[in-house]
């Protein structure tokens, strides 16, 4: 089976998409753990720039590492190509970091969590406009407003009742997500011609470095580093380099408006997860009514891409 059947394949695209967003939403809990061992104090964006850079040129080591290993053709670039990735990087990953981690210095956890789950909306809606076969429809509209409510659902608390709205907060957290949508949706544009998993790898690392760099310059810095604090540190950087390659793969064959909706997950397993790890009660009916809201959302929106075909 080659990589085209591999990624098209409809019980492999759920499979391989819950894999990403389980990943995603496991490094909810792993960044905080990874800000206690690091010494990183409240609202040091700096410092967590500097982590941030971190994960993300470690993991895009690991990708270009395992592409060579794989024997790929790591000198198909011209300079076309080059620029492309490097304007991937510096938007998938350094400007978008850079909204969502300011973003998150002005709003609540709660908060930040459901708008940067806005991104799904954006995501199809661009897509709308941009690809002839991925218009918006009625099962994508309700499965968009069915997921948006049960990631509502899985972070309600009295912080949703207090509807104040900042700029810096929830706005940049929302700009995070835009930027995501529009890279993402320009990542594919990419990929149709070049590897995905090679173009994932050097747009990590390009990202990385240039957000650590900016860590830097800020007076941001890393301490306590020991065999836990390392490890951890592996961790979410192979959690995204697996995570970020398989998108970009499910991204090239299908159509944005499907995979999208599976990002409505990342959240939901950010909660129990963030529960597991943290100790917290994860054992809540909200938690069940939101995880078969956003599931029952996904369906609605995948079905329509078995009756497409068939």
């Amino acid at each position: 089976m080659n990589s085209k059947n591999i990624f098209t394949d409809k019980k492999l695209v759920v499979l391989f998409a819950t894999i990403c967003c389980f990943l995603w939403g496991s490094a909810y809990p792993g960044v905080k753990i990874g800000y206690k061992l690091f010494c990183i104090k409240a609202n040091d964006v700096p410092s967590e720039f500097v982590f941030a850079g971190y994960r993300f040129a470690l993991a895009g080591i690991m990708v270009i590492v395992i592409s060579i290993i794989l024997h790929k053709d790591m000198k198909i670039f011209n300079k076309k190509n080059v620029l492309q990735i490097i304007i991937l990087g510096l938007t998938q990953t350094l400007l978008q970091y850079i909204f969502f981690y300011v973003g998150l210095g002005y709003t609540t956890g709660t908060k930040g969590s459901i708008m940067n789950s806005t991104g799904t909306f954006f995501s199809i809606i661009l897509a709308n406009f941009i690809y002839k076969n991925d218009k918006l429809n009625i099962s994508r509209i309700l499965g968009c407003i069915i997921g948006f409510a049960g990631v509502i659902i899985a972070n309600f608390n009295s912080d949703i009742l207090k509807f104040s709205f900042s700029f810096m907060g929830e706005g940049f957290i929302m700009l995070a997500a835009l930027v995501l949508s529009a890279s993402s949706i320009y990542g594919k544009r990419i990929t149709q011609k070049l590897d995905s998993m090679i173009v994932t790898g050097y747009q990590l690392f390009i990202g990385g470095i240039f957000l650590a760099g900016l860590g830097f310059v800020n007076g941001g810095n890393l301490s306590g580093f020991n065999v836990k604090a390392v490890t951890l540190l592996i961790y979410l950087a192979l959690l995204s380099a697996t995570a970020f390659s398989l998108w970009a793969a499910l991204l090239k064959y299908n159509k944005v408006g499907i995979i999208s909706i599976f990002n409505f997950l990342v959240p939901i397993f950010g909660v129990l997860l963030s529960g597991i790890f943290l100790k917290e009660n994860i054992f809540e009916v909200k938690n069940l009514i939101a995880l078969i809201l956003v599931c029952f959302g996904i369906v609605l929106v995948y079905a329509e891409k078995t009756k497409v075909k068939s």
